[in-house]
C-alpha cells in the first residue's frame, strides 16, 4: 500500500535543502563583506516510528535490533565561522583589521554593538565612525594627554581644531672649546662721563650732597644732577618723567636688546648704574679679572665718571657709542645724550657664543645666548665660565645665568652640567618663570675641551614647541591613537579597547557588520590590546570575508541534489498512490 508518511517526509527534505540553499546563498553573496563571518546550516534527523523496540540475546536465540522508521530531517541550528579572515592592505592608515579574537566596540543609538569591520572615518563634529555612522568607543586622555582607562566615550580626533604648545625643558649642547686659546687679560674698559674731559657733578643744594671732596656719590637723586654744558648753572641733566634708553651697543659681534629705564624724583645715581651694568649683562659675579678690575658698573665719587668694566672673553667685549645712551622726554622725543664713552680697553681670551630659541608654556619663542669663555688652564685641565642672556627676560637684566664647567686633561667635561636657567617671562601671558635645564653634552665626547684651531659650539637638541595643530593620526597595534602636530609633536589622543566574549559564535548578528550580546555568548570582556587573547590592532588594513566560495559552491550542489532527491520521493509515493486508485475502479 502506498505510503503518505513517504509524502511528508520528502516534504522534510524539500524544507531542509530549500534553508541549506538559503545560508549558501547568503554566504555566497556576502563574500566581499568586510569581515564577514559564513555560517553554515546542521541537519539534524526527526523522531522515527518505532515498530519493535528489539530483544535481548537468549540462551538458544540471538538479540534482535530495533525496528525503527525516521520521519524525515530536521534543522538543528546554524553555526557561525569565526576564524579571522584574510587581512588585506589598503594602504589607508584609518582602515584596521583585528589580528586576533577582539571586536570593536561601537555606539549604536545609546547600545554598544561589536564589529570587526575597521573602516572607520571622521565624521563632521570628527567623532570616529563606522560606515554606518555608528561611533566608535574607546578610552579618553587627560590634559596631559595620558590614558584615561575605565569609562568607554565616543573617541574625537579634532583634526585642524586642537593646536598645543610644549615649553622647553632642556637644551642640549654640542661641540669643542679651543683648549688651547689665549688665556684672558682683562675684560672691556670704558668710562661714561659727562664730556670728554670731565665726569658728572651735582647741582648746589642736592638732597643728599654729596660728601667731602665728592662731586657725585651713589645716592645723588638722577634729578641732582647738573648738566655738563652748564656748569655751576644748577640746571639739572635729568627729570622727572624721563626715560634713559639703551641701544645699539655691541657686545662681542651682536647688538644688545634695546632696554629702558625710568626717571623718577626718587631715582639715584645706583640706580642708574644697575640699570646699565644688567642692560650690558655683565656678570658680577664672576670674581676679579686678572688685571685687577672687578666686572660691573661703578660711580668714582671724586670725579664723576662712571667705570664700565665687562667680563673676559672677546665675545664679552663691550662698544658703546655716544649716540647708544639718550635720554627721552615723556612724549618720546630726544632730549639729549647724557653720556660721552670712552673705550680704554677691549676683553681679550678665547671664547665663543651661540644662540637658539627655546618656548615658554603658550608656545612664545624666546631667544638665547650662551657665551663660553677660557678662564683657566692647569695640569688638571682647563676651566671655562659659561653666560646664558635673554633679552626675552623680563626687565633690564640681559644675564639669566652663570657658572663655570670644567674639563678633565682629556678634554672631557668634568663637571658643571646640567645648569639651570631661568627666564623670568612676567607680563606675557605664560607661566612664570620659564625653567629648563641647559646640558653640555649629555652623550659621550659630544662636549668637549680639546686644542683646535677655534671654539665652535651648538644647541644639538631641544625640546618645547610653538603652537601646532592637529593635522593627521595613526592607530599602533595597541590601540593607541597618535596624533601627529604641525609642530613636529606627537601626541597620545586616547586609545582604542577590544572585546572578547567567552563564546563569541554566541553572538546576535544585528546586520551591518554589526553583532550584540546574545543569551549563550557570555559577557563581554573589555581590554586593550594584547591582553586576554584580543589580538592586535593592523592599520592600513582591513579583514576580508572568511567564506570559503568553492565550499560554498559544493554546498550549493549537494543541496541542489537533496532538494531534487526528495522531490522524486514525494513524486513516487503519488505515482504509487495513483496505482492503489486504479485498482479501486
Amino acid at each position: 500500500m502506498a505510503s503518505t508518511t513517504a509524502l511528508f517526509t520528502g516534504l522534510t527534505g524539500l524544507n531542509a535543502n530549500a534553508r541549506q540553499l538559503d545560508v549558501v546563498g547568503n554566504n555566497i553573496a556576502n563574500v566581499n563583506t568586510t569581515a564577514y563571518k559564513s555560517t553554515r546550516l546542521m541537519f539534524s534527523n526527526m523522531f522515527s516510528r518505532t515498530y519493535h523496540e528489539g530483544t535481548p540475546p537468549g540462551d538458544t536465540t540471538g538479540g534482535t535490533n530495533p525496528f525503527q522508521i525516521g520521519l524525515g530531517v530536521g534543522l538543528a541550528g546554524t553555526q557561525r565561522n569565526m576564524n579571522a579572515g584574510t587581512i588585506s592592505a589598503t594602504g589607508d592608515g584609518r582602515d584596521l583589521a583585528l589580528d586576533g579574537a577582539g571586536f570593536f566596540v561601537v555606539d549604536r543609538n545609546g547600545g554598544q554593538h561589536y564589529t570587526r569591520a575597521g573602516a572607520f572615518r571622521l565624521n563632521a563634529e570628527n567623532m570616529l565612525t563606522n560606515i554606518s555612522g555608528d561611533r566608535v568607543l574607546g578610552y579618553g586622555v587627560d590634559e596631559e594627554f595620558n590614558v584615561q582607562g575605565g569609562e568607554l566615550l565616543p573617541i574625537a580626533i579634532p583634526v585642524g581644531q586642537l593646536t598645543i604648545a610644549q615649553p622647553t625643558r632642556l637644551v642640549r649642547m654640542a661641540g669643542n672649546l679651543d683648549a688651547d686659546g689665549s688665556l684672558p687679560t682683562g675684560g672691556a674698559r670704558l668710562t661714561l662721563g659727562g664730556t670728554a674731559a670731565a665726569g658728572l657733578s651735582a647741582i648746589a643744594g642736592a638732597t643728599p650732597p654729596p660728601g667731602p671732596g665728592n662731586v657725585l656719590e651713589a645716592t645723588t637723586r638722577l634729578v641732582d644732577v647738573e648738566a655738563p654744558a652748564s656748569p655751576g648753572s644748577g640746571t639739572p641733566l635729568f627729570a622727572a618723567g624721563q626715560t634713559l634708553e639703551l641701544r645699539n651697543v655691541l657686545k662681542g659681534t651682536r647688538l644688545i636688546p634695546t632696554t629702558s629705564f625710568d626717571v623718577t624724583a626718587t631715582t639715584t645715581v645706583q640706580q642708574m648704574l644697575d640699570f646699565i651694568a644688567q642692560s650690558l649683562g655683565i656678570d658680577t659675579t664672576a670674581g676679579v679679572n686678572p688685571d685687577g678690575n672687578t666686572p660691573g658698573v661703578t660711580l668714582d665719587p671724586a670725579t664723576g665718571i662712571l667705570s664700565v668694566v665687562g667680563n673676559t672673553g672677546v665675545a664679552n667685549d663691550i662698544t658703546i657709542d655716544g649716540a647708544d645712551l639718550r635720554l627721552l622726554n615723556a612724549d618720546g622725543s630726544v632730549a639729549g645724550y647724557p653720556f660721552v664713552p670712552t673705550k680704554l680697553s677691549s676683553a681679550d681670551g678665547e671664547s665663543v657664543r651661540t644662540t637658539f630659541v627655546v618656548y615658554d608654556t603658550l608656545g612664545t619663542p624666546v631667544e638665547l645666548d650662551v657665551t663660553l669663555a677660557l678662564t683657566g688652564r692647569a695640569t688638571t685641565g682647563t676651566t671655562w665660565r659659561y653666560t646664558v642672556e635673554s633679552g626675552d627676560n623680563a626687565g633690564a637684566a640681559l644675564g639669566v645665568a652663570s657658572g663655570e664647567i670644567t674639563f678633565d686633561n682629556e678634554g672631557r667635561l668634568d663637571s658643571g652640567s646640567p645648569a639651570p636657567i631661568v627666564v623670568d617671562r612676567s607680563d606675557s601671558g605664560a607661566v612664570t618663570p620659564l625653567t629648563f635645564s641647559l646640558e653640555f653634552g649629555g652623550a659621550e665626547d659630544s662636549f668637549t675641551a680639546l686644542t683646535d684651531t677655534e671654539s665652535a659650539i651648538a644647541a644639538s637638541f631641544r625640546d618645547g614647541a610653538p603652537i601646532g595643530t592637529l593635522s593627521g593620526y595613526s592607530v599602533g597595534a595597541d590601540g593607541a591613537i597618535s596624533g601627529s602636530f604641525s609642530n613636529g609633536l606627537v601626541r597620545t589622543l586616547g586609545q582604542l579597547p577590544l572585546a572578547t566574549f567567552a563564546n563569541p559564535e554566541g553572538l546576535v548578528d544585528d546586520g551591518s557588520n554589526l553583532f550584540s550580546v546574545g543569551a549563550d555568548s557570555g559577557p563581554p570582556i573589555i581590554a586593550t590590546p594584547g591582553q586576554f587573547g584580543t589580538g592586535q590592532i593592523v592599520a592600513g588594513a582591513l579583514e576580508l570575508s572568511n567564506v570559503d566560495i568553492g565550499e560554498e559552491f559544493i554546498k550549493l550542489i549537494l543541496s541542489s541534489t537533496g532538494y531534487s532527491a526528495s522531490s522524486r520521493v514525494i513524486r513516487t509515493a503519488d505515482e504509487l498512490m495513483q496505482q492503489l486508485l486504479v485498482l479501486g475502479r
